[in-house]
């Protein structure tokens, strides 16, 4: 059921749709590399339970008009989360869980600073501060890592992102490697040399001493990512009341498309739907 609420502006610059007929408001925030259609096993059954917001960011190769994201503009995380409340205002759409994967967990701890008021959980899936290693904190790559995926990106998109798809998706779930794999394809290669750059050379680290809002952090259990220490870290760094669930058997980065039965099962424990 799609709710009856006409899109413009900002919201219809960025795909926004509103699903479903809850009591409670639910965002959905897709990462790096991808678009609302991440969300699609998952929504069907949010929406019997909420008013679902899903929406596209503006380096997503979903968006219309690609001239939209500026990287000068976007050199940071921040920009994101002014974006994502000017949103939520538009819309007039609050409070809400917010629901954010990979980049888009920290986005939403950074908009829960600035407005508190917009939001009664945070629940971060694969997120990460900091994804290079440093002498007292494990992100998971070393920053001849991320030099190599920048390098790669550079000079051949294409071949990177069949490659990368195949790695950060389960394997045992070959449409879902195909369809980030597409949704990857769909970005400008320039795009995404931009994005890659502030997102695996971001720390966010400080950021999560400010978060207030209770926070839940659902992690994968093989996700090359990020390493199940960083969702534990994360818990012990947040300043508000925080839990961490971790999906064992979840292979992969992307739990809401090749571990979505498991993924709800947290999320109903969690918000008790």
């Amino acid at each position: 059921m799609v709710v009856n609420q006409k899109i413009s502006g900002l919201a219809a610059v960025m795909n926004a749709k509103i699903l479903g007929s809850g009591e409670r408001s639910i965002v959905l925030a897709h990462g790096f590399g991808c678009d609302q259609s991440v969300w699609d096993k998952i929504i069907p059954v949010l929406s019997q339970s909420f008013k679902v917001l899903v929406f596209d960011w503006l380096f997503s190769g979903a968006i219309k008009d690609q001239t939209l994201y500026d990287p000068s503009k976007y050199n940071s995380l921040d920009p994101f989360s002014d974006d994502l409340i000017a949103l939520m205002e538009e819309l007039k759409f609050g409070p809400v869980v917010f629901v954010g994967h990979s980049m888009s967990g920290m986005i939403g701890c950074a908009a829960s600073i600035k407005r508190p008021d917009l939001f009664t959980n945070l629940i971060s899936i694969a997120a990460s501060p900091r994804y290079i290693n440093s002498e007292d904190y494990k992100g998971g790559f070393e920053s001849n890592d991320i030099d190599t995926i920048i390098t790669n990106i550079g000079s051949n998109y294409e071949a990177w992102a069949v490659a990368f798809a195949s790695v950060v998706v389960d394997s045992k779930d070959p449409l879902s490697v195909k369809r980030f794999e597409k949704c990857l394809k769909k970005m400008k290669a320039d795009t995404a040399l931009a994005l890659a750059k502030i997102v695996f050379g971001s720390d966010e680290r400080e950021l999560l001493g400010q978060v207030s809002v209770p926070c839940h952090v659902i992690q994968p259990g093989k996700d090359v990512i990020v390493p199940v220490s960083v969702a534990y870290f994360m818990q012990e760094k947040i300043k508000g009341e925080s839990t961490v669930d971790i999906i064992e058997d979840a292979m992969g980065h992307f739990p809401q498309m090749t571990s979505h039965i498991e993924l709800l099962g947290v999320m109903r424990r969690l918000l008790e739907f």
